[in-house]
């Protein structure tokens, strides 16, 4: 089925995390190129939430020039406060300042099919590099960023137990470089107590920065500490081709106005409660009816 395609007075604006490290910046830069080619004749735009230029609100702002309406798209795997409070936010003051322009807040990439597709296949190649491709003696770790905010950890959880479903391998883990538990040691510590004799690493990240190099420090130290492993690191998501399609599909259903298709979070006023409390911004909660929030204490 034909998607819907933006028309020359809607901007879609892309929003990256931003790094510390510039050569993660370069990678989206090069992404929005890419999706660029694929898709000529629309205008998008980039802008980053911290670390690099353009800012949010001047990223927001210029994509405003020009257009009658604006189509945000956070380029983030796990929604929390970037997504929840600080895009929002900044929505809400570019709406301010041009009533004129329609501001559309698309959904983060999320846990789905399409980034199980991604995870598969990495594991694939993983297991092609090793020694000896056995999944009954390999373990697995989904290692990612962490957060405060329980229900981006919980999504996580979900691609790990999808992972698991789909494949022949003992033990598929979860783990965390920051902020949440357990963290990459103990779960590889774990896993060579319960037998296992090749331990494969799968970063939940998609571009690379000052955490993917940590990463692959971390990972040819515990290769010294446990000698009797076969340690396999993987990479960054990077330019996947299910990374273009779910946000082209995000673009297709916010032209289409489906139900769905729209962040809850944006004016949501619970958000502001919970910003104003410094507390996490999780939905549990039907946006249609009664408001049932939890609303989890940042670390």
């Amino acid at each position: 089925m034909k998607h819907l395609a933006p028309d020359d007075t809607t901007t879609v604006l892309l929003i990256g995390h931003g790094s510390r490290e510039d050569s993660g910046n370069v990678e989206i830069r090069q992404f929005t190129d890419q999706w660029r080619q694929r898709c000529p004749g629309w205008r998008i735009e980039l802008c980053f939430i911290e670390f690099a230029a353009p800012g949010l609100h001047d990223g927001l702002l210029a994509a405003a020039r020009g257009a009658r309406r604006v189509l945000v798209l956070p380029l983030i795997l796990n929604a929390a406060g970037h997504v929840k409070m600080e895009i929002p936010e900044a929505i809400e003051h570019a709406r301010a300042h041009l009533p004129g322009v329609e501001f559309l807040y698309g959904p983060h990439l999320t846990a789905c099919d399409p980034i199980l597709a991604i995870l598969q296949r990495r594991l694939r190649r993983a297991m092609q590099a090793l020694d000896m491709p056995d999944p009954t003696t390999t373990g697995v770790v989904l290692l990612g960023r962490g957060s405060s905010d329980r229900g981006a950890n919980g999504d996580m959880a979900k691609m790990a137990r999808w992972l698991f479903e789909q494949a022949d391998h003992e033990l598929v883990d979860l783990a965390f470089t920051g902020i949440a538990w357990p963290r990459l040691e103990r779960v590889v510590q774990r896993q060579a107590l319960l037998g296992m004799r090749q331990v494969v690493v799968l970063p939940y990240y998609l571009y690379t920065g000052t955490l993917m190099e940590r990463i692959h420090r971390q990972v040819a130290h515990l290769q010294q500490q446990y000698p009797q492993l076969r340690l396999h690191c993987g990479t960054h998501f990077g330019f996947e081709p299910e990374i273009f399609g779910l946000l082209e599909q995000r673009v297709a259903d916010l032209l289409a106005g489906l139900p769905d298709s729209k962040l809850p979070c944006d004016g949501c006023r619970f958000r502001e409660i919970a910003h104003d409390a410094g507390h996490g911004h999780s939905h549990g909660h039907a946006h249609e009816h009664t408001h049932v929030h939890i609303h989890a204490v940042a670390a």
